[in-house]
């Protein structure tokens, strides 16, 4: 089970804020600019710190969600959001409202709210939630999801954290009218570079969807002509990984997806970029790896592909561990285990046209299966199936260098 929200090292945040305040250290009245700011931030975290003390009373949290046309897709994402013990408290404490910075409303958030509220009322008056005000929300914010027709979890999921952050942003926006210039970091170490780049994006997104969600994939570049090795990097919240195709009835497990995922990748002159050393297009290798975990890694099991006239879904069974999960293998070099427990699961049965979308997620008393209104207890030899489409796993260790969380490079 996901552990129970908290910010990090809350004692030492309160006890430096409480320190630096009475020692006056800090003075409100001071005409240093920065060090007012420093005032009013440490003030912030020490505000957070005490608000982090709130205790929820929850219910079971074993209440379904009414399907008002076609939406089994937004039920079973929701339901395993809901579950995510980090996000599911900060948003029923409603801490976003002191936290974003964003001006306007943070009107699907509320929305969101809401729902979750329903969903963990102690009293449980009621047996089904309806998420009809909370999908009017998002289908204002992405109307592409407007209408009826069949949706996909997965990217309604990208779509919805997406503009939960914008919503609940801690920095606020400013408009970059100049292009930043590419930097090299040549004489920096891989770590190093990383970290300039992870802190780079915290400068204009950090909320806690990123707290939770986001990670920082690596993509390496090795130049066959120079050997020159170039890194870039980019922010994840959800890893989206290709099935291999099963041989002479070989069981597929989820370890073969990551390795498919992360293996080697030979690239032609014609789509390789231009090598740095070079300066020209030459033929390289690429190979993908995660260099900072997030809290939650949510893994996408991409059994959709697209040819050049239809899309085909892919039924391959793939077997996946409930705990422990060891994503150390495919981070930085000797990180060490990188441990995950898995939580929630969005299921898709049926064909491309003709689908629908379940979710199995995990509580204090074992796991239930969601079907729009209905909630069932499940055993845990019943999770594995063929219909298994997106897993959700919280991190179990804090072990791991520079895979650690975002918040040990926000300040």
């Amino acid at each position: 089970m996901p552990g129970a929200s908290g910010v990090n090292g809350e004692g030492s945040c309160e006890a430096l804020c409480r320190t630096l305040v009475s020692q006056k250290g800090l003075q409100r009245e001071t005409t240093d600019i920065s060090q007012s700011v420093l005032y009013t931030s440490l003030m912030g975290l020490l505000l957070v710190a005490d608000n982090e003390k709130e205790q929820l009373i929850l219910g079971s949290g074993r209440i379904g969600l009414r399907n008002i046309g076609n939406t089994c897709f937004l039920n079973a994402i929701v339901q395993c959001l809901s579950h995510t013990c980090g996000l599911r408290d900060y948003v029923l404490l409603k801490r976003y409202r002191q936290e974003k910075c964003a001006k306007e409303d943070a009107k699907l958030t509320e929305a969101f709210s809401q729902v979750l509220t329903g969903l963990w009322e102690e009293t449980e008056a009621v047996s089904v939630v309806n998420p009809r005000q909370f999908y009017n929300v998002f289908k204002e914010a992405v109307p592409y999801f407007s209408g009826y027709s069949q949706q996909d979890a997965q990217e309604f999921l990208r779509f919805l954290l997406d503009k939960l952050h914008v919503e609940i942003n801690r920095r606020p926006y400013v408009r970059r009218t100049v292009k930043e210039p590419t930097q090299k970091y040549a004489r920096f170490r891989i770590s190093e570079e990383a970290a300039v780049m992870w802190k780079k994006h915290l400068e204009r997104d950090d909320s806690r969807i990123v707290d939770l969600f986001s990670g920082q994939l690596r993509s390496s570049l090795h130049c066959s002509v120079c050997s020159h090795y170039s890194n870039t990097f980019d922010v994840f919240c959800d890893l989206s990984l290709p099935i291999p195709k099963r041989s002479s009835g070989r069981e597929v497990m989820l370890k073969d997806c990551l390795d498919l995922f992360s293996q080697e990748e030979k690239l032609d002159r014609e789509n390789s970029p231009m090598c740095e050393r070079c300066t020209r297009h030459t033929e390289c290798t690429k190979r993908l790896s995660i260099q900072r975990f997030p809290q939650v890694i949510v893994i996408h099991l991409n059994r959709f592909t697209m040819s050049r006239w239809s899309i085909s879904k892919s039924t391959v069974y793939v077997s996946f561990p409930l705990t422990n999960l060891d994503l150390g293998p495919y981070g930085p070099v000797d990180c060490g285990p990188v441990l995950y427990d898995l939580y929630a699961i969005c299921n898709h049965v049926g064909t491309v046209n003709m689908g629908h979308y379940t979710a199995c997620c995990l509580d204090q008393n074992g796991w239930c299966l969601y079907n729009d209104s209905s909630v069932t207890p499940v055993s845990e030899n019943q999770l594995q199936t063929n219909q298994a489409y997106v897993l959700f796993y919280q991190r179990s260790n804090s072990s791991g260098g520079s895979s650690s969380t975002a918040t040990s490079i926000r300040k």
